[in-house]
């Protein structure tokens, strides 16, 4: 094949110096961990993200969305094809007496949650604590302290092959943790979404946040890491389980079952996503041997492995 035919150029034609070659993930990851994307293409708005989209799918070229990356493990040899990194961050409050806020996919959603909270609107105090994007939250059916997207998505605006549809929290399918796009049963990426808000007071909102954010700090471990690593099975709780089997504070290699909370894995730094999945599969077969519970990843491992 002649350099000129390379897939890439197509790319290279259509976006220029959009483009990025051989690019390192672990940066773009909450983890730090993660070989590189053979192209890296970063999208700065929900209209440029769709553009980029439709090109890939027009040239059935496969590629990965990465937003906060919080949730998923980039293997060590890297994602093959493109990354899309997600960066559209426009927001809109719209006010009222039913007021509620479109923010695009690429939006942290800590930080779209303390936004509303400095403007006296309340209902996402829950996610102020919470790691990745609202793409990423759309997607899994993110939540913390009784909250969830399912309860407070009005409707998510999403690009199909088709064109923009917009699906309601109804037609998401959500579960816990999963939706109609992380069980592959339909094909989009989410481009924003439209969240329910109350009218409150900046004062009563904060110190909501605080207190959740303080319950955090209490009881899950700082440094990098990918949030919670497994589903909480029914009834029971995946951090209680791996410390009931005697695996909170184990390492292999850099990677550690944190001693504060044995649902989060920590990187000390140049940890390999293999020490990692072998700490997962350790985990996996102790609590099964040990409480006949199998554990489901909440993370999704990404790339080649």
């Amino acid at each position: 094949m002649a350099v000129a035919d390379r897939p890439i150029d197509v790319l290279y034609a259509k976006l220029g110096d959009m483009v990025k070659e051989n690019v390192s993930l672990a940066p773009y990851t909450s983890a730090r961990i993660g070989g590189p994307a053979d192209v890296l293409l970063t999208a700065d708005t929900s209209a440029e993200l769709a553009r980029i989209v439709k090109l890939l799918w027009k040239h059935e070229m496969p590629f990965t969305m990465l937003g906060g990356g919080s949730n998923v493990l980039v293997s060590d040899r890297g994602i093959r094809g493109v990354v899309v990194l997600n960066r559209a961050k426009g927001v809109k409050f719209h006010t009222g007496d039913q007021p509620s806020v479109t923010a695009e996919s690429g939006v942290v959603f800590s930080n779209l949650a303390n936004r509303c909270a400095s403007k006296g609107l309340a209902g996402l105090e829950w996610a102020a604590t919470v790691p990745g994007t609202i793409g990423g939250a759309v997607y899994g059916n993110a939540g913390a302290f009784g909250g969830d997207m399912a309860g407070d998505l009005i409707h998510a605006e999403l690009l199909t092959v088709k064109g923009k549809e917009t699906f309601t929290a109804e037609q998401m399918g959500y579960g816990y943790r999963t939706s109609v796009l992380k069980r592959g049963e339909v094909k989009a990426v989410v481009l924003s979404a439209e969240l329910a808000l109350k009218n409150s007071n900046k004062e009563e909102v904060t110190v909501k946040i605080q207190q959740f954010s303080a319950h955090r700090k209490a009881t899950q471990p700082p440094g990098a890491s990918m949030g919670s690593m497994f589903k909480n099975p029914p009834g029971d709780y995946a951090g209680r389980l791996i410390e009931s089997a005697g695996l909170k504070g184990t390492r292999i290699g850099n990677a550690e079952i944190s001693p504060l909370h044995g649902n989060f894995f920590i990187n000390h730094t140049n940890t390999k996503a293999e020490d990692i999945r072998a700490l997962i599969e350790l985990v996996q077969k102790t609590v099964k041997e040990k409480q006949g519970v199998e554990l489901e990843l909440e993370i999704e491992l990404i790339g080649e492995w």
